[in-house]
């Protein structure tokens, strides 16, 4: 090999190599840059203030903001209620938690028209609205099932009224002759939310609901299902309406297969 080949040999391997160098250097770089593969749990916001949460997020170089307020009775003024991502997801640095806070006072939703329609068409409202349906009574009418008193914490109330939001109210329903009856439902293996949509639904009442032992969180209440119920549909086909029907939910599944569980 002459002079000449040699040295462009040696070019070649030179630029070569800078090339290879100049690559690994830019992957290297943007690995740092984005901390590929590199995350840390998030903290749990959740009850803590405003002022607290900005705290420890500065701490683990994160960011707070709040997103939405909703009124939760149970929690306290200005708490932090709910966050995404949620406790214990890995994200990167400098990563934004959206938060709710609960608010001081509940947001204020107006009651509509709901008497002298039918319960279906007056429980689309209620629901629409952002309210509840409590206690479903009868009173004798010639007009059967129409609505004609609403009432809350027994007090009648009127359409256009300022109630907060996610409020109860209770019917008073006409009932055309005697106790109407309706099919009693088998409820078990429904969770509670479940169950109490099935029962107003059939224009009966949720009794108490007794939650098991082995209940002691919010996710084990979210997930508990109903493994009896008093009355029980073994004993008894048919309901008044009107009724209120008691349940007992868990999360034991030697419990929820009972074959006997509906026996009370």
């Amino acid at each position: 090999m002459n002079s000449t080949s040699r040295i462009l040999l040696i070019q070649i391997i030179i630029a070569a190599g800078i090339l290879f160098l100049l690559i690994f250097m830019t992957l290297k770089g943007l690995e740092i840059y984005t901390r590929h593969g590199q995350s840390n749990p998030v903290p749990d916001f959740r009850g803590m203030s405003q002022p607290e949460a900005d705290k420890v997020a500065r701490h683990h170089q994160l960011r707070v903001e709040v997103v939405d307020s909703v009124f939760i009775e149970s929690a306290a003024p200005g708490a932090i209620v709910d966050q995404l991502p949620e406790p214990g997801h890995g994200v990167k640095e400098k990563r934004t938690i959206f938060v709710s806070i609960n608010s001081s006072q509940p947001e204020m939703v107006v009651l509509p028209q709901l008497t002298d329609i039918s319960f279906r068409q007056a429980q689309v409202l209620i629901e629409n609205s952002g309210l509840e349906i409590g206690n479903i009574t009868f009173r004798p009418s010639e007009y059967h099932n129409l609505v004609l008193e609403v009432q809350k914490d027994s007090v009648r109330v009127r359409s256009g009224q300022k109630i907060s939001k996610g409020s109860r109210i209770d019917l008073v329903l006409g009932r055309a002759q005697g106790n109407a009856s309706t099919i009693l439902p088998d409820l078990t293996g429904l969770t509670a939310e479940e169950a109490v949509q099935v029962l107003m639904n059939m224009m009966l009442n949720t009794g108490v609901i007794i939650y098991d032992n082995n209940i002691q969180s919010p996710a084990d209440s979210l997930n508990a299902k109903v493994w009896r119920q008093r009355p029980s549909p073994k004993t008894t086909s048919a309901i008044n309406m009107g009724t209120s029907v008691d349940l007992w939910v868990t999360t034991d599944s030697l419990k929820l297969n009972e074959p006997n569980g509906l026996n009370f």
